[in-house]
């Protein structure tokens, strides 16, 4: 490729507040896209206020969800402003995304009926919250709640203690990166055509997506699984066991693995006893094999593990804390956290891709509230 910005010369408008609709547009910001910002007015992103952390009184998790973007504000209940945003989606719009409440921009004339009818070549984007058709499209949706009502949750944790949710925002991060799948297909598609069109997408179906393998396997025994906490259900031995200065996940993911593993751990013989030769045995008596296996790692420090089981090709890993991971030898090496050298100083999560070898830069950090109003509405006027 010539260019780690690929996506040059596209304007995309983020009518985006929280984190599913504004991670898609910095994803395409990141990629080369114009990506302009639209806030209230009256206090902006509610993600600007998501801390502390602050850099220079905005939550450092809104410049992590909104670098690389412009911004400008609107009232959308002004109708001269209403107006002014239509006439820049007209005139300079590819790509509109948005993630406000089912029906919220057909209020303001802001639809996609409308906007495509006056611009048939716009690709419209709804990332909501249930989805645009069935009884709960009007309701509004989080993070966490998505994870509890999508059956993630009901998968995390251990049997018999309370439930826990994944700790990021991995609903409204996903739906994004879904939205973006989305609208790059609608993109290709137009550039056949001509033609725009509507892009759907939303957290509960983003977090039914995440279930594929367990909805998959209910469907075909009607049992519903249980809880492992760091284990999963179709394998065995999958998970984190504790050594005897800390954690370590471990996973012999197939049979030959298996057997690699127990002669690691001085036990061959532990492959070849009937209920665990293979891994559809493991499992039915995972209760037996994990506390033999507990016992064993219990033995000996992580960094003794690690070396045997690197030296058999076992797939291990020490459970890292973030300064840990921050400073690992693979993180530097990847070059994924990349410095804002201007003020303020800043550090990121740089995108999960590279072109030709080369990452996009961290170009731009996220837009203070209208900074970009002068240039952007006012010329839309």
């Amino acid at each position: 490729m010539s260019s780690t910005r690929p996506l040059s010369g596209l304007t995309v408008i983020e009518i985006g507040h929280s984190v599913a609709a504004p991670y898609a547009g910095m994803i395409l910001g990141e990629l080369g896209a114009e990506v302009i910002k639209v806030e209230n007015p009256q206090g902006g992103d509610p993600c600007r206020g998501w801390g502390p952390p602050f850099t220079e009184d905005t939550a450092t998790a809104f410049h992590a969800f909104n670098r690389a973007k412009r911004g400008i504000t609107i009232d959308l209940t002004d109708p001269a402003q209403v107006d002014n945003l239509r006439v820049l989606i007209r005139d300079r719009a590819d790509v509109l995304i948005h993630n406000l409440k089912f029906g919220t921009l057909d209020r303001y004339g802001l639809s996609a009926d409308v906007l495509t009818a006056e611009k048939p070549s716009l690709v419209w984007c709804n990332l909501g919250a249930f989805g645009s058709t069935g009884p709960l499209r009007d309701r509004p949706g989080y993070d966490p709640m998505m994870q509890a009502y999508g059956g993630l949750m009901s998968l995390l944790g251990e049997d018999g203690r309370p439930p826990v949710r994944v700790g990021v925002s991995i609903i409204d991060i996903a739906t994004g990166m879904w939205s973006v799948i989305g609208i790059l297909a609608a993109l290709q598609e137009r550039q056949r055509t001509g033609r725009g069109g509507v892009v759907d997408t939303s957290l509960y179906e983003t977090t039914l997506a995440w279930m594929t393998l367990p909805i998959s396997a209910y469907l075909a025994n009607g049992e519903i699984p249980r809880r492992h906490g760091s284990g999963i259900e179709q394998i065995v031995p999958y998970q984190a066991f504790e050594t005897a200065d800390g954690f370590m996940m471990v996973a012999a993911g197939n049979d030959n693995l298996f057997r690699r593993l127990c002669a690691t751990i001085g036990r061959p013989g532990l492959a070849e006893e009937p209920r665990f030769r293979s891994n559809a045995e493991r499992v039915v008596n995972r209760g037996q094999l994990v506390p033999i296996l507990t016992d064993i790692f219990r033995t000996a420090p992580m960094a003794v593990w690690a070396d045997l089981l690197d030296a058999a090709g076992i797939p291990n890993s020490p459970i890292q804390t973030l300064d840990q991971v921050i400073s690992d030898a693979q993180t530097v090496s990847l070059g994924i956290i990349q410095q804002w050298a201007g003020s303020p100083a800043l550090s990121l999560v740089g995108l999960p891709l590279s072109f030709d070898g080369i990452r996009p830069a961290f170009a731009k950090t996220a837009p203070r509230l209208g900074e970009d109003n002068a240039e952007t509405v006012d010329r839309a006027r």
